[in-house]
């Protein structure tokens, strides 16, 4: 059973989308993937988000461009928390999808986080996820520290060969 729900309005958000599937995966958590139009199919949207909760669904990841309706709408539908992925846009850099899904209506929050930051939206949903889940929080922070080795392993690199040596 999905315990995370990573739902996109078109394919080309796919790359972004799937940084968040990495990183569930990366956890052992188990999500669902879908691709549905809230504007273009509004009736299947309808049934998803509604039907999410039934489905065993404890957080969704939805990622929008543009108008940037898709985690709006889930909020407003699915009980639990829903986290917003801007897209990046050609129009204008995605500043237009992080203000539609940032700017909701009192009631209805969405955990928003950077445009095209599908990865910082795993490690969000796996956050949430392991307030109830030990294991999970273990590993939680097992990554946060190899995080840290990893920074002072660069530095170390930088004191013993110079900054020539990331330049390769």
């Amino acid at each position: 059973m999905a315990k995370v729900s990573i739902v996109m309005g078109s394919d080309s958000d796919m790359p972004v989308m799937a940084q968040a599937a990495e990183i569930l995966e990366k956890f052992g958590i188990d999500y669902e993937m879908r691709i549905i139009s809230a504007h273009r199919e509004p009736d299947v949207f309808f049934e998803y988000a509604k039907g999410a909760e039934e489905r065993g669904v404890k957080v969704v990841i939805a990622g929008a461009g543009k108008a940037a309706h898709l985690p709006g709408m889930c909020a407003a539908l699915f009980p639990m928390p829903v986290i917003g992925i801007p897209m990046k846009t050609s129009d204008l850099g995605g500043v237009d999808s992080l203000y539609s899904i940032v700017q909701m209506p009192s009631g209805i929050p969405v955990a928003t986080v950077a445009i095209n930051g599908g990865k910082n939206a795993g490690i969000l949903a796996a956050k949430i996820l392991a307030v109830s889940d030990p294991e999970l929080l273990a590993k939680l922070k097992a990554y946060t520290r190899e995080m840290k080795e990893g920074v002072e392993a660069k530095d170390q690199k930088l004191a013993d060969e110079g900054y020539r040596a990331f330049l390769k």
